[in-house]
């Protein structure tokens, strides 16, 4: 399936508007900071990897009609822009760090002309699309040595090329599973409230001819309970130091469910979702989303009775001591994770 979930076409951002899947797969050209932070905010396009890559254009979109010629002007119009995007969601890593990564990359370059700075700017945020598509096949290699021929997989929300650029994290490893002729089972959790599980991760996987069943997420326990799921992958939206693991709401169900069933919990995540300044999970911040996300089901039917209040958190937090292994773009990282961590992902093996 040869499908890109952003791009740059025509000057212009080009995402798969998420919220139209499965029933249409349409493509937005996006030329306005504005409405990259409104799709981002709405998930028209989502999951971390991706983010990044659409924080880095969303900087240069809010860049690239500057007429000024000094650096001073030019660098106010830079932060204002950085913050804008980066003010959009709070949870993924990726997000901030695409940001941080052109901001430097045009600060390094401060004593070229504007226009220049401004190309520099949009090659960075190419860059970063490019890095993406390696680190996640990267990421697809190591983690399929994991899977058997044969291997039932448990899944929640959508890690696969919807989330990133074109292959994914944790579905990233299934499709290299299944790439070396390996037969893989996927069950993908619905992953309520947004259903990304069912509307998204079925959707591509079946496309790519993998066996995939789409599951209620409270259906998981009575799988694990009669020996029919193998292990479980998920992706990640933040990673502390300690391997502690923000992802999309219930994947801590999940963790929690497959140490008492004693089955192997992964976590699949490029470098760029580590952040290495906070110690644990305790210091990541969640993002609470509108109430009415669950209420109702994709705001078009209500399912609870007028008034009826609700909490919405997009994400939960994984202790690190529930993950067998964080599968990454330099290898598998197993623990004690605060050494291993730092070890593997400075390439010190």
């Amino acid at each position: 399936m040869n499908i890109r979930t952003i791009d740059w076409k025509n000057d212009k951002v080009r995402i798969i508007d998420q919220r139209s899947l499965p029933q249409k797969l349409v493509y937005l050209d996006i030329d306005k900071p504005s409405d990259l932070r409104r799709a981002i905010r709405s998930m028209q396009v989502r999951g971390a990897p991706a983010l990044g890559a659409a924080a880095a254009l969303g900087v240069y979109l809010g860049v690239k009609g500057y007429m000024g010629v000094g650096w001073q002007g030019f660098s106010r119009r830079l932060k204002s822009a950085a913050k804008y995007i980066a003010s959009s969601r709070p949870t993924a890593r990726n997000l901030f760090w695409g940001v941080e990564r052109v901001v430097l990359a045009a600060e390094k370059n401060k004593n070229k002309p504007i226009a220049v700075i401004k190309k520099i700017i949009l090659d960075e945020a190419k860059k970063i699309m490019r890095e993406d598509a390696l680190s996640c096949r990267k990421i697809g290699s190591y983690g399929s040595s994991l899977i058997k021929e044969g291997s039932r997989v448990l899944t929640v929300c959508n890690a696969g090329i919807l989330a990133t650029i074109d292959y994914g994290t944790a579905l990233g490893v299934i499709y290299s599973a299944c790439s070396h002729g390996k037969k893989v089972k996927v069950f993908s959790c619905e992953t309520r409230p947004l259903l990304q599980g069912s509307r998204l991760s079925c959707w591509e996987l079946s496309r790519r001819g993998v066996d995939v069943a789409m599951i209620a997420d409270n259906t998981a326990s009575s799988l694990m309970a009669g020996g029919k799921v193998d292990m479980v992958i998920a992706g990640a939206d933040r990673i502390a130091a300690n391997g502690d693991t923000a992802n999309k709401i219930g994947t801590l169900n999940l963790a929690i469910l497959s140490r008492y069933h004693k089955i192997p919990f992964y976590i699949a995540a490029p470098e760029s979702t580590f952040d290495l300044s906070i110690k644990s999970g305790e210091q990541i911040k969640i993002e609470m989303r509108d109430p009415r996300e669950v209420t109702g089901i994709l705001f078009k039917k209500t399912t609870a009775p007028e008034g009826a209040r609700a909490i919405n958190p997009a994400f939960d937090v994984t202790p690190h001591r529930l993950i067998s292994a964080i599968i990454t773009d330099k290898g598998i990282i197993r623990g004690p994770y605060l050494r291993n961590i730092k070890k593997i992902l400075s390439g010190r093996r």
